[in-house]
């Protein structure tokens, strides 16, 4: 083989693997999401409405680029208890607590997910973050500027 055509074929190779890395989905982006309100309360549905909007105007798509597992719990600890390790176990990359009892049930079951949470009156009082200014752990907690 001569030079040239050598040359021309490891020039080749090294560039397949670009190639075949540009063809790749886009990666799936994994939300969890678990609702102190029932899956037929306005109030919830509205919430949920305005979180999916905000996601789609930051260019996430359910079904493209992004997944969202939600549980409702109908404001029943037992239920937020119950779905807290389910919505875990499915690895998503962030998991967003609405309300208080759906933050008690997922703080002790997740130092590994990073938990968002909205409606929560005292985080640093029942024990969820460190401070405000530095929640520490997974947590964090972001005000709700949107009303549904």
């Amino acid at each position: 083989m001569k030079r040239r055509e050598f040359i021309t074929l490891l020039g080749g190779a090294a560039a397949w693997p670009l190639a075949v890395r540009a063809q790749q989905p886009e990666r799936v982006g994994r939300i969890g999401v678990l609702m102190n309100l029932a899956a037929d309360d306005p109030e919830g549905l509205a919430r949920f409405a305005v979180f999916v909007h905000e996601l789609q105007q930051l260019g996430w798509n359910e079904g493209r680029n992004m997944r969202i597992d939600h549980r409702w719990a109908g404001g029943r600890v037992e239920l937020s208890r119950k779905y807290a390790p389910e919505l875990v176990a499915l690895a998503p990359d962030v998991i967003l607590a609405s309300g208080f009892p759906s933050m008690a049930a997922l703080h002790p079951v997740t130092h590994s997910v990073p938990v968002v949470f909205v409606l929560v009156a005292d985080p640093v009082g029942a024990g969820f973050v460190e401070s405000l200014a530095r929640p520490g752990g997974m947590s964090l907690d972001l005000p709700c500027t949107n009303s549904a």
